[in-house]
């Protein structure tokens, strides 16, 4: 079976799986409106952070089976991996999905395979089905929609792509059965059919569920705070129990998953999602009470020593070593703290970023050894053997310093 896919999008989880397909000695036509991320997939190299995906890339376009353009070409499989993002308030915005679909609408014939792995809105996949079909009226009942979101741990995607379990829904059976043929292709997980509406509602599900046993964290560390007690020891206590395991808090919750796909639930199902909408408000209160935390830290300095102090602000990414900034809380708190500093000297820091357009970046070393106040906002591996002097203030968020 001689196939070609086409990918449009090449970002954290586009470009992964365009070079996992192209490994498999399939042909790969990756779509992205960025010039500068197709000349760069195209010299071989990687415009994103990952483990073992430049190695990936290297060889996919050295041997010829990954290619990028910023144009889809004719294909008899395409895959929709675009950005969902918001529009107003927390509305989920498909324009992405719908106009990746509109560029390859005149390619489309019989006996494709069309497949949306973004996150998407139930219904997504059956209202881009009904747009093809109103565009291209021919091709009813001869192309395979379906739906199959993604699953993976940034840092980890390359070994997930492959081993993690699948859910893939088509819009009918048979198009189910050709995405499950697809898969095998190149994942070794279990691959679970199921129809479009329930694949997209799994997606949204699995976050939504993070998101929650997240904020029961966060909640705790509020509470923790108030009560003089170490959240850390807590919940290591706590989770002794064999049915209790609470997860870490943190500064909020970022990332272009947790992050987001709550509001996909709670735009479409406002009075059957109470519990999902207060997550959501509890993670996003944190990175708020964060800042504050530092704030108060700063003015407290300052009564004391009777000058401003110096800050160091530790990490930007959404989660431990990654280089991805995308919806990061700790990037908001950083921005709070900037806008109120006055003339204190202020040491950004983010070990996998080289340069950022709005912070001017120090070296992690560097920041600790002349901050008054050290902020740790993200538990980089990079944070976890550094050491401090007793004067100066620690605030951790992120149990960097709980041995």
């Amino acid at each position: 079976m001689n196939t070609k896919v086409v990918t449009i999008g090449l970002g954290y989880i586009g470009l992964p799986t365009s070079a996992l397909i192209a490994n498999n000695q399939i042909h790969v036509h990756g779509v992205d409106i960025s010039q500068h991320v197709v000349d760069t997939i195209n010299a071989g190299k990687i415009h994103i952070v990952e483990p073992d995906l430049d190695k990936a890339v290297a060889e996919a376009v050295q041997e010829g089976y990954l290619k990028a353009d910023t144009k889809p070409v004719e294909a008899d499989t395409y895959l929709v991996v675009v950005p969902t993002p918001f529009k107003g308030d927390h509305q989920p915005d498909i324009s992405y999905v719908k106009a990746a679909t509109t560029g390859i609408l005149p390619l489309l014939k019989e006996g494709d395979l069309y497949i949306i792995e973004s996150t998407s809105p139930v219904g997504t996949t059956e209202k881009m089905m009904d747009y093809i079909f109103a565009e291209r009226p021919e091709l009813q009942g001869k192309i395979y929609l379906a739906y199959c979101p993604e699953r993976v741990l940034p840092g980890n995607v390359m070994y997930e792509l492959v081993h993690n379990d699948r859910v893939i829904g088509g819009v009918n059976e048979d198009s189910t059965q050709k995405a499950l043929s697809f898969y095998r292709r190149f994942v070794k997980g279990e691959l679970h059919p199921t129809n479009a509406r329930t694949a997209e509602m799994c997606k949204l599900t699995e976050n939504a569920s993070r998101d929650s046993q997240i904020a029961f964290a966060n909640e705790l560390s509020l509470i923790c705070d108030k009560a003089n007690i170490n959240v850390w020891d807590l919940i290591r206590l706590a989770n002794k129990h064999p049915r209790v395991n609470i997860l870490q808090p943190g500064c909020g919750v970022g990332g272009h998953c947790i992050a987001v796909d709550p509001y996909f639930l709670t735009a479409d199902f406002p009075m059957e999602s109470r519990m999902i909408a207060q997550a959501r408000e509890t993670n996003n209160y944190k990175s708020f009470w964060c800042a504050e935390k530092v704030k108060s830290a700063r003015l407290e300095f300052e009564l004391k020593q009777g000058r401003e102090p110096s800050i160091a602000i530790m990490g930007l990414a959404f989660k431990p070593n990654i280089d991805d900034l995308r919806e990061s809380p700790a990037i908001h708190i950083a921005e709070r703290v900037l806008q109120d500093s006055g003339d204190a000297d202020m040491y950004i820091v983010e070990p996998n970023v080289r340069e950022h357009k709005v912070f001017k970046l120090t070296n992690y070393k560097d920041a600790v050894e002349k901050a008054d106040i050290v902020v740790f906002l993200v538990a980089h591996n990079e944070f976890k053997t550094l050491e401090f002097n007793n004067s100066q203030v620690i605030l951790d968020f992120c149990g960097v310093t709980n041995k």
